[in-house]
């Protein structure tokens, strides 16, 4: 049995829907954040040195498995039978891997900087153009992808995991206010949000309202 610790309202709920779209079992272990701060408790730690969540705990196959598109790509591989990834060499396999690493190395960073400069007041404003202009060019990169290719997901094969790892990105700049702004970006995260996995990983772990 896969056991998931799951952080309410984080990038964990991502792992759940993936678990849902392949139909296999798995433990829940809640965390809620502190009240305070917003950060995960320690409780986390003794799972996980970083003490941070999303983390997986497999004993049948590779034990500890934490970061959230790490996990994904473990999952794929190691339950997905072939689904949720295109075939190795093709070129549908390039784009999977470019937007699965996309989403946290490049997309992600401005808006965490957007919400820890929010913490400064006055102090973070001078970095705000930069930061603004940083979402900007990530967010419409999403969005004339979709303009572009016409596609229902980023992948010509369908539903993928870089779809699952790139939802709490569009999920973070919805709660930061502006996804409105690229329309077909926004439509691409209400499709995502419809799907009857996604929605059974929301009824399992809570709803995703990243922090502000």
């Amino acid at each position: 049995m896969i056991v998931v610790h799951h952080l309410e309202q984080s990038r964990s709920t991502r792992v759940l829907w993936l678990l849902e779209e392949l139909g296999l079992p798995y433990q829940l272990v809640q965390y809620a954040r502190d009240p305070t701060t917003r950060l995960a408790p320690p409780e986390l730690k003794a799972v996980h040195p970083l003490g941070k969540a999303p983390v997986i705990v497999d004993d049948a196959h590779a034990g500890v498995v934490a970061e959230s598109g790490a996990i994904i790509e473990y999952l794929i591989e190691t339950y997905g039978n072939g689904r949720l990834k295109p075939s190795l060499g093709t070129p549908d396999w390039s784009e999977y891997l470019h937007w699965l690493h996309f989403a946290e190395g490049s997309a992600m960073l401005p808006l965490l900087l957007k919400l820890y400069t929010r913490l400064l007041g006055e102090g973070g404003k001078p970095l705000d153009w930069r930061i603004e202009s940083e979402i900007e060019n990530h967010f419409s990169y999403i969005d004339q992808h979709f303009v572009r290719t016409q596609r229902p997901y980023l992948c010509a094969m369908g539903l993928s995991g870089a779809d699952i790892q790139l939802s709490f990105v569009l999920e973070a700049g919805s709660a930061r206010g502006g996804l409105e702004r690229y329309p077909a970006a926004s439509a691409y995260l209400a499709r995502l949000q419809a799907l009857p996995a996604y929605q059974r990983a929301l009824e399992r772990g809570g709803a995703v309202t990243p922090s502000r």
